[in-house]
C-alpha cells in the first residue's frame, strides 16, 4: 500500500454485500475477496450460492444469508449474525436493486412505485442504519452504494429514477455524518454495465456498438475495481460523493 499518512493498517476485514448473487454485486464480492476480505452475501436469489464458492476460491470465508432488504428487522439480524459469526463488520456494499417495468406516469400503479423505492432506497437505508453502529464501535468502516444516472429523470422509469435520486442524497448526507469517526460512506454511478439487468433490454447489434465514446458498455468487474478502492484502507479522503464509472455523462 502507498505511504498514505492517514491510512489504517490493512486487516482481514469483513464485508457484507447486498444483491451479491449476480452482476455488480457478485463482481464486488469476488474483488473484495481477492483483496483479502471475508464476504457475507445477502440476497434472495439462489445464485448467491455460486458467489460464495467464488469467494471461497480466493481463500476467504464466505456466507450466504437470504435477506429481504426491505425488512429492517431482517437486515439488522444479518448484521448481528455477521458480527457474531465473523467477529466484526467493516465494509458494506449495497448492490441490491430492481429496475421495474417501463410505464408512463399516468399508468403507474402506486404499488410498483412503492415496491421499487422499498428495495432501492429503503433497503439502502436499512443496511446503513444496521451496519454503521458496528463500524463506529471499531472506529473504521467503509460503505459503498450503487447509484444510477437515471437520477436525472427517465420518463418511463419514474420509480427507479426517484429511488436513485434519493439514494444520492442519502449517501451524501451519511458521508458527512460519521467521517470524523472513521466511517466513510460513498456511492458509485456506473454507466450501463453488462449485467442481467442491462443485457436483455438491448439487441446484440446495440450491445456491440452502443454509441458511447469508448465503444462498449462496462463489465461488472470494472465497477468492482472502484468499489474495492472506496472500501479499502487506501481510501483516506473520499466520503459523501459518487464516483462515476463511465465515459459519458449520461
Amino acid at each position: 500500500m502507498p505511504n498514505l499518512r492517514f491510512a489504517a493498517p490493512v486487516e482481514a476485514r469483513v464485508a457484507v454485500v447486498t444483491g451479491g448473487a449476480l452482476g455488480i454485486g457478485r463482481a464486488a464480492a469476488v474483488r473484495l475477496a481477492e483483496a483479502g476480505r471475508d464476504v457475507v452475501v445477502a440476497d434472495l436469489a439462489p445464485e448467491a450460492a455460486e458467489t460464495v464458492k467464488l469467494v471461497e476460491a480466493q481463500g476467504r470465508r464466505a456466507a450466504w444469508h437470504q435477506v429481504d432488504v426491505t425488512d429492517a428487522a431482517a437486515v439488522q439480524a444479518l448484521v448481528d449474525a455477521t458480527v457474531a459469526d465473523f467477529g466484526r463488520l467493516d465494509i458494506l456494499v449495497c448492490c441490491a436493486g430492481v429496475l421495474g417495468s417501463e410505464v408512463g406516469f399516468l399508468d403507474l400503479p402506486f404499488e410498483q412505485f412503492e415496491r421499487i423505492l422499498s428495495i432501492n432506497l429503503y433497503g439502502v437505508f436499512h443496511a446503513h442504519q444496521a451496519a454503521i453502529p458496528a463500524m463506529l464501535r471499531q472506529g473504521w468502516g467503509r460503505c459503498v452504494t450503487i447509484g444510477s444516472g437515471a437520477r436525472h429523470g427517465v420518463a418511463q422509469r419514474i420509480p427507479y429514477s426517484v429511488s436513485k435520486g434519493a439514494v444520492r442524497s442519502l449517501i451524501a448526507s451519511l458521508g458527512a455524518a460519521y467521517v470524523k469517526q472513521g466511517v466513510f460512506v460513498n456511492g458509485i454511478e456506473p454507466g450501463r454495465v453488462l449485467t442481467q439487468m442491462i443485457i436483455p433490454r438491448f439487441s446484440a447489434a446495440h450491445l456491440a456498438n452502443p454509441g458511447v465514446p469508448i465503444g462498449r458498455y462496462s463489465d461488472p468487474e470494472e465497477v468492482a475495481e472502484v468499489i474495492e478502492f472506496l472500501a479499502s484502507e487506501r481510501n483516506t479522503y473520499t466520503s459523501g460523493v459518487f464516483w462515476e464509472v463511465q465515459n459519458t455523462t449520461r
